[in-house]
């Protein structure tokens, strides 16, 4: 069994199947710790970034200090901006589709004039409102991952980074961690990109103010700020230095935060979910996909009881018709202790195209709100 005591550290080494206690301290800093390379050093070879040159004040005698590495000095020349779909394709979209059909939509408008439904349907998303827009006092970080590609989880950090957004009053920000060809701008409807994640990284200063950080996000709507992984480029790459220094400088600006990892086993996604207060599991509802993941909740059983209980399983049905009983399904993962929370279909998710939240189906809208709730419900249990 993990050491409870230093849960963090063990989470890493099991996560990685390396031992070494040295690799296991370097998520520290985003839990606002320094590594141990920077503790070692004296503070007069630590100069803030972008600090200012000795003035005729200083004695001649002082120590001339040190210049700063080359991961924190300013970049020469700042990044063009790129479009997030490239002109000869974006004319290959269709329109967008409602995400049920029209007479799935009438007759669930019937049902609800002819009964009681309605109010209590009011009375739920009031009550899941209300969980959503507790108070922080300090930022919350939830990670998104899944055990493989194409489960879903782009669209699982979307829907939530959206919820909070809609919903709460501070500042929301969503963070692409999946620099190769990551697709979360495309999922928010950005336009352009310029700035990406570990541009942030060599900028960043503790000094600036909320404004002067937004300078580099894409701006989305209802308060809500994205920061791009990569420009879409094929090989651009994303350290797990680079992203503790942003997510540590980034986590007193926002209420919560929702990053959209790497598929697992990725070192920087590792980095993330150890580092989280709440994590989402991104599962198909197919049985190759619920099999991988009843497997991982099994192993995540020896890790300290908060790691499991800390981890929702967002179940998504992929096709209208999935090929297993999505329910049973759901009982089987919550059997391991997990929290499961079943996505329905929506035709308007499956195209794959920028989020619009008036084209989801309702079943869709109800469901990613009580995901949402209950993910920010269990971050603020871990402080």
């Amino acid at each position: 069994m993990p050491n409870a005591d230093n849960w963090q550290g063990d989470v890493l080494r099991d996560l990685r199947g390396t031992p070494p206690p040295q690799r296991a301290q370097s998520h520290g800093a985003a839990h606002g710790h320094r590594p141990a390379q920077e503790q070692q050093q004296p503070p007069q070879e630590q100069p803030r970034t972008g600090a200012r040159a000795p003035g005729p004040n200083t004695p001649a005698s002082s120590p001339a200090p040190a210049a700063p590495p080359a991961r924190m000095q300013r970049p020469a020349r700042s990044p063009d901006s790129r479009p997030v779909v490239d002109s000869a394709l974006s004319g290959t979209a269709r329109r967008p589709r409602q995400g049920e059909p029209a007479a799935a939509r009438v007759s669930r408008a019937i049902r609800r004039i002819v009964s009681s439904s309605a109010a209590r349907e009011v009375a739920e998303i009031t009550r899941t409102a209300e969980r959503i827009q507790q108070p922080v006092t300090t930022g919350r970080q939830i990670a998104v991952t899944s055990i493989r590609g194409g489960a879903g989880k782009t669209t699982v950090a979307a829907l939530l980074g959206t919820a909070y957004a809609h919903y709460r009053q501070d500042p929301v920000l969503l963070v692409e961690a999946d620099p190769a060809l990551g697709s979360l701008p495309l999922r928010l409807g950005a336009e352009t990109l310029r700035w990406t994640t570990a541009d942030l990284a060599d900028i960043v200063e503790p000094q600036m103010s909320l404004l002067d950080v937004t300078g580099y996000l894409v701006q989305l709507p209802d308060n809500a700020w994205l920061l791009p992984g990569s420009q879409g480029r094929i090989g651009a790459m994303l350290d797990t230095a680079a992203y503790e220094r942003v997510m540590v400088a980034l986590r007193r600006y926002f209420g919560v935060t929702v990053v959209d990892c790497e598929t697992l086993p990725a070192e920087v996604a590792r980095v993330a979910l150890s580092a989280a207060q709440a994590r989402v599991l991104a599962v198909p509802a197919t049985l190759d996909g619920i099999t991988s993941t009843y497997a991982v909740l099994q192993w995540m059983q020896g890790l300290p009881s908060h790691m499991i209980a800390g981890t929702v399983v967002a179940l998504i049905s992929t096709t209208s018709r999935p090929g297993i009983d999505v329910e049973d399904a759901a009982e089987k993962l919550r059997s391991t202790g997990a929290t499961v929370h079943v996505l329905p279909h929506d035709r308007h998710l499956a195209a794959g195209g920028a989020l619009r939240t008036e084209l989801l189906a309702r079943p869709t809208r109800l469901a990613a709100t009580r995901l949402a709730a209950e993910v920010f419900q269990l971050s603020q249990k871990r402080r």
